[in-house]
């Protein structure tokens, strides 16, 4: 594998430390997401119940890394986990649609969840009060 192996996580597994894929601690069973790069406008935490998506899905699902030439690399077991925040951010460079935190996980997961439980859309599932 060419490149730097950077991983994504979906609003989900980004904010403890990085750890690699494969270990056998698979990252706590709920995680409060918080940006912490982009502190300008941080927008509220939001609850990511990360143990139910590890049952029903493949790591892959939210998990990639990056080819030196920002190029999206597939996940692959035993990878380094990054916080997401890492490469989506607004410093990075990327694509507004991509360019922060916020953006990344709101495409990943709102586009999964309006295809399969439309009713998790709503901000308040997350982002609690």
């Amino acid at each position: 594998m060419s490149g730097i192996l950077l991983a994504f996580c979906c609003a989900p597994c980004s904010l403890g430390e990085a750890t690699t894929a494969g270990d056998t601690d698979k990252g706590p069973a709920e995680m409060t997401l918080q940006t912490t790069l982009d502190p300008e406008k941080p927008p509220k935490p939001a609850v990511f119940p990360h143990g139910a998506h590890q049952a029903r899905l493949g790591c892959k699902t939210c998990h990639h890394g990056k080819t030196a030439e920002g190029k999206r690399l597939s996940y692959v077991a035993g990878q380094k986990i990054e916080k997401c925040e890492t490469c989506h951010n607004s410093k990075a460079g990327m694509p507004e649609k991509w360019g922060t935190f916020k953006n990344a996980a709101h495409v990943l997961c709102q586009n999964c969840h309006r295809k399969n439980r439309p009713e998790l859309t709503e901000c308040k599932v997350c982002h609690k009060k």
